[in-house]
């Protein structure tokens, strides 16, 4: 199975920049999207059906233009669930999960601690979220949990450490959560293979940070433990330029 997850920071934005000939040329099995920032509604269903995905599933956030997540398929899941069931989460569309037999794959978007009342929350999602996964992979063992995880685990995960140490996105009570989250039984996909600094998926608009690779690596791919031996491959899709954050990939035996 080739899964892709995607930040697209719009889906609409995404496609009017050749999105949907990008994902035909890709051709993963699974896409995960994240920061959708559309309804179905707002969307042209009918491109992705014609580009080979007719099965979709889309989870927007309440609130018009903002967040959300997605689920495109080659594949017809046997189950696709909508949130997570905990309020304060689900009302801004953070999270879908689709299965495909014994694998589970979820597209995720973890808030951002944009500026002192989001910290809270964001860490609230954080600690919640990981209680809900702590049940479910007791369900769902093979799982595989993709997106935009708006922190940098190690200092080799973003250009400047030094400088951004007290930036949301590297404190180090972020990145603790995220250490604490792989050692509960999950595997950073890209690490496996990758060991070496600067790859990353997010680059500021600014300043010509992507010409400079000036980044962060924000977006994983993420698997359970009893998966490991099944991951024949997980690498960053630098060249894709639809939005800010560029897309990853893992492929699954």
């Amino acid at each position: 199975m080739k899964i892709i997850s995607y930040n697209v920071n719009g889906i609409r934005a995404a496609i009017s920049k050749g999105f949907i000939s990008w994902l035909q040329q890709a051709d993963p099995d699974v896409i995960c999207l994240q920061e959708i920032k559309a309804t179905a509604e707002q969307i042209p269903l009918l491109d992705f059906e014609l580009a080979g995905y007719p099965y979709y599933y889309w989870f927007p956030a309440q609130k018009k233009g903002y967040s959300g997540v997605a689920i495109l398929s080659k594949i017809k899941p046997d189950n696709v669930e909508f949130g997570t069931g905990i309020e304060h989460m689900d009302f801004e569309g953070r999270n879908i999960r689709a299965d495909f037999g014994e694998i589970s794959v979820m597209s995720l978007y973890l808030p951002s601690g944009t500026n002192a009342i989001r910290i809270p929350h964001k860490f609230m999602y954080m600690d919640d979220f990981h209680n809900y996964i702590t049940s479910l992979v007791i369900q769902r063992p093979n799982l595989v949990i993709c997106g935009d995880y708006n922190i940098c685990h190690e200092a080799i995960d973003i250009h400047d450490p030094i400088r951004n140490v007290r930036v949301s996105g590297f404190l180090p009570s972020e990145r603790q959560w995220l250490g604490g989250f792989l050692e509960s039984g999950f595997i950073d996909s890209f690490r496996i293979f990758n060991k070496d600094p600067h790859n990353y998926t997010w680059w500021s608009n600014f300043n010509n940070a992507r010409n400079n690779n000036k980044g962060w690596r924000l977006d994983y791919a993420l698997v359970s433990k009893a998966l490991k031996d099944r991951v024949k491959r997980s690498v960053i899709l630098s060249e894709a330029r639809h939005s800010d954050h560029c897309p990853i990939m893992v492929e699954i035996e």
